[in-house]
């Protein structure tokens, strides 16, 4: 019972760790990337559809994204979609294909940048600690029903413990990788 839980907490854990990682890619850095602009969502025949299920994304240069639709009718639509979004490109396109041109982050901008990644580490951290708290919380039940003894409940909230503080670490350490790509000049 406590193996399960402890399992069930770590499964959590790995999803909200996947998630941040996910939301940090489409935070920009100095350089191109397609996970930029991947997720931006399209108006495609009425529904609001992700960038990259409407057409190619691709950096053929370090500070270049092409964004080539599978129907040339849908590149107003992507136009609006980047520049309604946060990421303050302008996009350019030739009538096949939306180019945007990366330009280098101003200082101002990368400190704003850090902050937003600092807020998706805290909140990153807040889902682990919830997350941890739930276990917590069936352990003692289980042992409130008298299913495990105390000493199973201190050894499980031990190892959910010991489950936090990895995925804490982990979480930091993904902060830390982006801000540095962010401060890269």
């Amino acid at each position: 019972m406590i193996k399960d839980i402890v399992q069930e907490t770590r499964a959590k854990m790995e999803k909200a760790v996947d998630s941040l990682v996910e939301d940090l890619r489409g935070i920009r850095t100095g350089r191109a990337s397609p996970a930029l602009v991947e997720r931006l969502p399209v108006e495609y025949y009425g529904t609001m559809t992700p960038l990259n299920q409407v057409a190619t994304i691709s950096a053929p240069e370090p500070r270049l994204l092409t964004i080539r639709p599978w129907e040339a009718s849908t590149i107003p639509a992507i136009e609006k979609a980047i520049l309604k979004s946060d990421l303050g490109l302008t996009p350019t396109n030739d009538g096949k294909l939306v180019r945007l041109a990366i330009p280098r982050l101003s200082e101002e901008r990368r400190e704003d940048l850090i902050k937003r990644v600092g807020r998706r580490i805290e909140e990153a951290k807040v889902a682990i600690r919830n997350i941890r708290r739930e276990g917590n919380d069936d352990l003692k039940e289980f042992e409130e029903e008298k299913m495990i003894s105390e000493d199973q409940l201190h050894r499980g909230l031990d190892q959910v413990q010991e489950l936090t503080d990895e995925y804490v670490e982990r979480i930091d350490e993904i902060g830390a990788r982006k801000e540095a790509e962010i401060r890269e000049v």
